[in-house]
């Protein structure tokens, strides 16, 4: 099933989510990554925003992405008043990425969207190397076996979530009811 832009700014302007952030994230994201003193973070495929707006509220200067116009202008408005967010317009897939910041990210987030990337590996690699030394890349997704069939177009199966964790010297999997929660850190080569 393919979407683009239009689709996805159209779901965002009918008044469409998807699964809200949840406490078992909030907790395994302050577990596993909390700000450092200067943090910056990149929050891949940023929706409405609301985990942007909460990786401020951790301390961290967010840069959060979204292909859908949609999608962002909902974001800005929930969330007019997180400063230290920045709302930008990219296809993290296909355009250039020069409005990403050149001095990288201490983490990088892909929450319920890495299913809809058609060249993963290539844009987790590019990610992964706009990582600060001891950075972290954090991908939440669901899980094909915990998904509905007529849904399992947006979930990753266990070949997936394993192709995703190689290449990665640290690669922790957590279950955030039924989502996989991914840490990778120190991309190899």
């Amino acid at each position: 099933m393919a979407y683009d832009r239009s689709d996805w700014s159209q779901h965002y302007d009918e008044g469409r989510g998807f699964r809200p952030l949840r406490d078992v994230e909030r907790g395994l994201l302050a577990r596993h990554a909390p700000a450092p003193d200067g943090a910056r973070a990149l929050d891949v495929g940023c929706g409405t925003g609301e985990l942007a707006a909460h990786l401020a509220g951790l301390g961290y200067d967010v840069d959060a992405v979204d292909f859908a116009e949609g999608a962002l202008a909902r974001a800005r408005k929930e969330h007019e008043r997180a400063d230290e967010v920045r709302w930008l317009c990219l296809d993290i897939e296909h355009d250039d990425p020069a409005e990403l910041r050149d001095d990288g990210y201490d983490l990088i987030t892909m929450r319920l969207m890495l299913a809809f990337v058609g060249d993963r590996t290539r844009v987790v690699r590019d990610l992964a190397a706009r990582l600060r030394p001891g950075g972290a890349l954090v991908v939440i997704t669901p899980v094909t076996a915990n998904t509905p069939e007529e849904r399992r177009h947006i979930a990753l199966d266990e070949d997936e979530l394993a192709l995703l964790t190689e290449g990665w010297e640290q690669a922790e999997r957590h279950d955030a009811d039924g989502l996989a929660f991914l840490v990778l850190r120190e991309p190899a080569g």
